[in-house]
Order: C-alpha cells, then structure tokens, then sequence
C-alpha cells in the first residue's frame, strides 16, 4: 500500500472520529488491542451512535475479534480508552460469537437458552422473574421461533440456532448489539433471513457493530465502516466507498470470489 493510501485513509480516520452528536453509546480513543502486551493492531477510534450499523472489515489476522473482545471487556486493552455512554452499561451490550461444534450441541431447551440471556437483568436472583420471562417469550416471538421454545437446541437447523443466540443477545438490551461473523456455516437462504433480521432491529434503534469478511454485506447494510489493519479506515460507507482502501479492497474481494465461484464449479 502506498504512502498516498495510507495517509489519505488516516486523515478519513481521524476527521470521522471527530463526529459528536451528543448520542454516541460507545467511543473508542486511540485503542491498542492484542496479547501478552504485544499489540495486533492500535491507535483505533470510532464511535457509535443509536442507530448506527458499524461493519468491522479486515483481513485475516487483522485483529477484528481481538478488537472485539476487547471492546466487551472480555480481555484488556494495551492502550487507550473504551468510553460507555449515553447511560450504557457493560452489560447492556448483546453478543452474538461464532458458534463452535461444542456450542451447535448443547443440550438446552431454546426457552431455556433465551432466558439465560436476562443473566444480568436479573441479578443476584437465583429465579428469573415476570419481567425476564415476557422478555424470553417476546425476543423468541421477535425472532419467529416461539414455536420452538420446548424444542433441544442441537435439534435445530443452523439458521434456527442463530436466531435463537440472536434472542438471547436481545434479552441483554435494547441498545447494542455485537456480532462476529453472524452467519458463518449457515446456507444462502438463512444467510439472506439473518441479515434482514439484524437489519429490522437497526431500524428499530438498536446500534449494530458486526464483523464480517463480506465487504458486499458491509457496502449493502451498514452506515459506518472500520477496516482494521495498515492502512486504517473509519467513517461512513459512502466515504469508504469512495476512499481508495475501500476500492481496493472491493477489487481484491471480488477477485476472490470469481476464482472462488471457479473452482467451485457448478453446484446444481
């Protein structure tokens, strides 16, 4: 990349993370995020607003799930600050990880797995109340899966399962939601209806920050981008849009996929 790139992409960084319109739920001031005291990637600052759909870009290794962990206080900073405001408490915020084999086969009840996300509504109670229960049943109704509600989780197709994680998150706010690689494993059809799903809450208010490898889902659904690494981007999608790291990065992605869809062959 070189040095007309990456300083223009920087100038877009720091001129997008001025923006302050009183509403902002969480900033983050010149972040350092990594392991053991070495750094993967830093100086990141953004913020994000109600309403705001932020896409986290990147490629492999990046440091977008570091960066993610860090941001839901699941391992420490290295440097610099992650401000919660506009009445945001840290367990207000709804996660959605990657699943694992281990998590696809867990022997719940989808009822019972909505509930656990009121964890920390209901707290020191060793009961979930009213409250957390009309809660359960109104996320599982939100989500189209009340039918499930008595059904074993590791019962249900992939594109169920998230909606049911997409449930539980919700019973954790109504503010923020974090998502990592939301519909990894799932087919082109639960693809398709988890995405529209995360789109209807946005448009309801609550703020998304979402990892993705897909740029095509980040330039379709979001309102912001941060393309973590060397150079960084942090602004609108129309403005990394017409950055030249986003071109760049666009060009590089559909190349990828034409000599994905290549070797793949045809799958009728």
């Amino acid at each position: 990349m070189n040095d007309v790139i990456r300083h223009a992409a920087k100038e877009t960084f720091r001129t997008a993370c001025g923006k302050d319109n009183g509403m902002s739920l969480i900033t983050v001031k010149n972040l350092a995020v990594g392991y053991e005291g070495q750094a993967v990637e830093k100086d990141i600052s953004f913020s994000v607003s109600k309403g705001d759909y932020l896409c986290i870009l990147g490629e492999n290794g990046s440091g977008k799930t570091t960066l993610m962990k860090t941001l839901l206080h699941l391992q420490k900073p290295i440097a610099g600050e992650i401000l919660l405001q506009d009445g945001l408490r840290s367990d207000e915020i709804g996660y959605l990880p990657q699943q694992t084999v281990i998590q696809k086969d867990f022997p719940a009840s989808v009822r019972e797995i909505v509930r656990s996300g009121c964890l920390g509504r209901a707290g020191l109670h060793p009961f979930y109340g009213k409250e957390e229960k009309a809660l359960a049943e109104q996320n599982m109704e939100r989500m189209g899966i009340k039918e499930l509600a008595r059904r074993s989780y590791r019962e249900l197709s992939g594109g169920q399962q998230q909606r049911v994680l997409l449930a539980r998150a919700l019973c954790a706010t109504q503010k923020l939601l974090v998502l990592d690689e939301p519909v990894t494993g799932l087919d082109p059809k639960a693809t398709m209806e988890m995405y529209e799903l995360i789109k209807q809450l946005n448009q309801e208010g609550v703020a998304i920050i979402m990892i993705t490898h897909d740029v095509n889902v980040a330039v379709q659904y979001s309102s912001h981008v941060l393309h973590v690494g060397t150079p960084s981007f942090y602004g609108t999608k129309e403005s990394y849009l017409s950055s030249d790291l986003g071109k760049l990065f666009l060009l590089q992605r559909s190349k990828e996929m034409t000599a994905d869809a290549g070797k793949g062959g045809n799958h009728d």
